[in-house]
């Protein structure tokens, strides 16, 4: 992969996506009031007569995304990822359980959010949306991954949520490589035969610098940008297990049922492997800078760096 440049918020992929889309007649935007925070105010601006607005009603917003889908549309409503939560009732019966075609993007996840404090940092929809029958939940991990996922959900049946986060990240990909993206498909980003970190979000950056860091002391790891949760790209770790031998996975939520929950489950099945979990740690967030809160939970690359020697010690 080419060196990719500057950086993005996976939101404005998010948004840039929805453009490209934009001119599918079945393609409609909802949003609850916060258009301008998830980024798809850009596509209100360009096709208002695509874009609804429900206000501060996110389980209204669910439902009508479902009758818009019952429809024949393919709708997209988006708000912060904690009040997705609102509507997970909406969600479960009114969308997954009829098997309607609704994605769902939830902005601001995380503690990345950072000054916006703990009421509004969700560290579990990840978790809440994995539990959903038949859900494919996603999260990218910058502005070009979250653009081409957005693109590919045009042609996806089946309900999604996909969590974008608020600040820029440096880039992982570049123009090129983010086409290679596929939903359910882990991306090998680097190679290495002593630990495999897997990440999600703003943590694939972190994890590449921790990658970086430990070659420098002779230790080899691979990264995967496991940008979807599920499905779970099972046939990713089982190699990756085979060839590296253990695993951290990092990941800017919490350690239950998340990405980590997620490996270890598919790895309890199989061959016992090794495997250290960054990521919170069953408390809740705070308020500070988004470098603050990571370094005080400790999801930074040196983080992921301790946890991969941790890991190679117990194979």
């Amino acid at each position: 992969m080419s060196a990719p440049s500057k950086g993005g918020a996976s939101r404005d992929g998010y948004g840039k996506g929805l453009l490209r889309i934009a001119n599918d007649p079945r393609v409609v935007v909802i949003e609850a009031d916060l258009g301008k925070s998830t980024k798809s105010c850009h596509f209100r601006t360009q096709y208002p007569s695509k874009s609804f607005s429900v206000g501060i009603a996110e389980q209204n917003m669910m439902l009508v995304a479902a009758g818009m889908a019952a429809s024949g549309k393919v709708p997209f409503a988006s708000t912060f990822a904690i009040f997705t939560e609102r509507a997970f009732e909406q969600v479960r019966n009114g969308i997954a359980r009829p098997e309607l075609t609704v994605h769902i993007c939830g902005s601001h996840g995380g503690i990345h959010t950072g000054t916006d404090g703990s009421s509004a940092q969700s560290i579990e929809d990840l978790a809440i949306y994995r539990t959903i029958p038949g859900m494919t939940v996603m999260h990218p991990c910058d502005d070009l991954s979250a653009e081409e996922l957005t693109v590919q959900l045009l042609g996806h049946r089946g309900p999604t949520y996909m969590r974008t986060a608020r600040n820029k990240t440096p880039r992982v990909y570049d123009q090129n490589s983010a086409r290679e993206i596929r939903i359910g498909r882990g991306s090998v980003l680097r190679t290495g035969s002593d630990v495999c970190i897997i990440a999600c979000g703003v943590m694939v950056s972190q994890a590449l610098t921790a990658a970086n860091e430990l070659a420098v002391n002779g230790i080899k790891a691979s990264v995967i940008d496991m940008h979807t949760l599920k499905p779970l790209d099972k046939v990713l770790v089982d190699s990756m297990a085979e060839s590296c031998g253990c695993f951290v996975t990092a990941e800017d939520h919490s350690v239950i049922g998340g990405l980590g929950g997620s490996v270890a489950e598919h790895l309890s099945t199989g061959a016992s492997t090794p495997l250290e979990m960054v990521g919170v740690s069953d408390v809740f967030g705070q308020s500070g800078s988004p470098s603050e809160l990571m370094s005080s939970m400790g999801l930074t690359s040196e983080d992921i760096k301790s946890s991969a020697l941790r890991a190679i010690n117990r194979k």
